[in-house]
């Protein structure tokens, strides 16, 4: 459970950035960003730790490079065919995956150290920590800019901001998010 409040790869360890701000603009696209990821996370983390003493140290990055970008494809197939409204939303995003940072240090620095369960919790941690901080984003950017949660009417559109829909709103809400967690931390 480190992935989702310690060690929260959104608001702590900053990492997956591009995703992070590229694809919350709403709710539900950093939600399905966010599943999308922690499906590749749990994957490959299994993966790799069952295949951990197969692999050379020459060539230990570009295996888990491949292992990934298998799962990222098979993603890719999976909500091309049934989520293709999302699939063409998040668009280069998805095979993004392949080199988001968490996805490939979870795999160096916990995958291949341990055994495959522990590696599947860990995904998972990390996974749902993502998930939850890119909902969480989306949520804030879509309510300012919008006046929705979830596509759900919270207050009138006329009185949302388009900066927060906008590339500016998602550095900004970011920014105030991360301020509140480490204050939340802090206390």
């Amino acid at each position: 459970m480190n992935g989702v409040i310690k060690e929260n790869p959104t608001f702590v360890l900053l990492l997956g950035m591009c995703p992070t701000l590229g694809t919350t603009s709403s709710a539900i696209n950093g939600m399905g960003m966010g599943l999308a990821t922690m499906f590749v996370l749990i994957c490959s983390n299994v993966v790799i730790s069952a295949i951990k003493n197969l692999i050379p140290d020459m060539v230990r990055i570009p295996s888990f490079i491949v292992v990934i970008a298998s799962f990222v494809t098979l993603l890719q197939m999976i909500m091309q065919a049934y989520v293709p409204g999302l699939y063409a939303t998040l668009g280069l995003f998805i095979p993004l995956i392949v080199v988001n940072c968490i996805v490939l240090g979870r795999a160096e620095a916990f995958a291949a150290k341990n055994g495959p369960l522990a590696s599947m919790f860990d995904g998972l941690g990390m996974g749902l920590g993502f998930t939850l901080g890119l909902t969480l984003l989306g949520a804030v950017r879509e309510l300012l800019g919008t006046g929705k949660i979830f596509g759900l009417t919270v207050f009138p559109e006329d009185y949302g901001m388009l900066l927060f829909v906008l590339a500016p709103g998602a550095f900004i809400a970011l920014g105030y998010l991360i301020a509140v967690v480490n204050r939340l931390k802090k206390a």
